[in-house]
């Protein structure tokens, strides 16, 4: 048994006190389905996928779901029916929304979605805010409240809860944010979402922003939540969504794998890891690394060898210092410790395991654990050919390769 985890690891991240989320409970809405097909790049899920996916935000214990945009037309209307039904269907706890634009038209088909299935759909509508998303589109503001009073008391009136969303409040002026809020909250609206829509903002302006905003929550309706929308164009995605929790929102929203427009959303499965480590959330993650298989492969777009945590080489190591130090934590038959001695993620916390391979940056240690971990004796003079044949290689061998080693086939012989 290993000594306390406080005596083997210290923990900067803490030193100068723990950082929490202001508001405790932190809440989690998945856009894959709808803002992240928004990427110029994926193709479109069949209706059986969406399922799938919808069943694994579940088991990661998601707590709502973007399921599309009715107002786009009957195909979005049917395909957000099935979901609605599903979710009914399989007593599920997360919870839907659907996107709207601030005009009835979109409204109305998410009305009768909810009335059909028997299940609040929250209406989640949305409208530019920055003075110069208005100026391109010659909007003034006086127009803009008044829709936004049209569109969240239409939708409060047919009893749907309403998240009233601001596109581009990042660059948006106070006193526009003040009033567009101010007017949505007096309609009936429970939610409001501060959106970063073109991946503007920096940490700081992110805790800027959602203090200002709770502030006006605590003067208008105290009981009104506040969410957090980012997207990735400046890199600050997953940053900006944990400082908004720390600055006061309730709930943050992620894509799968970070896919959506441009260059994408907060990555929703990096964003629960690091909310699992920090003690904020506590979920059983062992379905993450299927939830972002099964977007990837839905969409069309890959999983980079060295994404963190569902990529290919997230796990494996071949630097023989590296290998060495898991094999001695094995070796002690200590799992815990071999699953951190050289990883800030423990693997076991995602349903996968530390893997070590053989290449030219591999030692003995490397080949050894290799050849034992196939079930394979170490003999030395295995252990050497093994070894010599991977400081000769330009990178890390394949099973095939080494299994050709250790029968004394060549590698294309080994493969059949």
């Amino acid at each position: 048994m290993h000594p306390p985890e406080s005596d083997l690891i210290y923990d900067w991240n803490r030193a100068g006190g723990a950082v929490f989320p202001a508001r405790g409970k932190v809440e989690l809405d998945d856009e894959t389905l709808r803002d992240g097909l928004q990427s110029p790049s994926v193709k479109s899920p069949s209706i059986d996928q969406k399922l799938q996916l919808l069943h694994l935000m579940e088991a990661l214990g998601i707590d709502s779901v973007d399921i599309g945009l009715p107002g786009a037309g009957p195909h979005v209307v049917a395909t957000v029916t099935r979901l609605a039904r599903e979710i009914v269907d399989n007593g599920m706890k997360i919870r839907p929304n659907c996107a709207a634009r601030t005009v009835e038209a979109d409204i109305l088909p998410i009305i009768e979605i909810s009335q059909k299935v028997g299940l609040p759909i929250e209406v989640a509508c949305f409208i530019g805010s920055s003075p110069i998303r208005q100026y391109a589109e010659d909007w003034d503001l006086d127009r803009m409240l008044r829709l936004s009073e049209n569109a969240v008391s239409l939708a409060v009136r047919e009893g749907l809860p309403v998240m009233y969303v601001t596109e581009d409040t990042i660059r948006a002026h106070p006193d526009h944010v003040r009033a567009l809020y101010t007017t949505a909250l007096r309609a009936g609206a429970k939610r409001i979402c501060v959106c970063d829509t073109v991946g503007h903002a920096t940490p700081n302006g992110v805790q800027n922003l959602i203090r200002f905003v709770s502030d006006l929550v605590d003067e208008v309706n105290r009981e009104a939540k506040i969410d957090w929308h980012g997207h990735q164009d400046r890199g600050f995605g997953l940053q900006n969504a944990l400082w908004a929790l720390e600055a006061g929102a309730h709930r943050v929203h992620a894509c799968a794998i970070g896919i959506g427009e441009r260059v994408g959303n907060t990555p929703m499965d990096q964003l629960l890891v690091n909310l699992q480590l920090l003690g904020w959330i506590d979920r059983d993650l062992t379905k993450l690394h299927e939830y972002c298989e099964l977007a990837s492969e839905a969409t069309g777009v890959p999983i980079p060898d060295n994404y963190p945590i569902v990529g290919r080489d997230a796990f494996r190591t071949g630097t023989g210092v590296h290998a060495a130090a898991i094999i001695k934590a094995r070796k002690k038959g200590d799992d815990w410790l071999a699953d951190r001695v050289y990883s800030g993620v423990p693997a076991s916390m995602v349903g996968r395991a530390q893997t070590i391979e053989v290449g030219p940056m591999s030692g003995v240690s490397n080949v050894q654990c290799w050849l034992e971990d196939h079930g394979i004796a170490a003999r030395p003079e295995l252990v050497d050919a093994v070894f010599q044949r991977a400081k000769e290689s330009d990178r890390i061998l394949t099973d095939d390769e080494i299994f050709a080693l250790v029968h004394g086939l060549t590698p294309a012989a080994a493969a059949h």
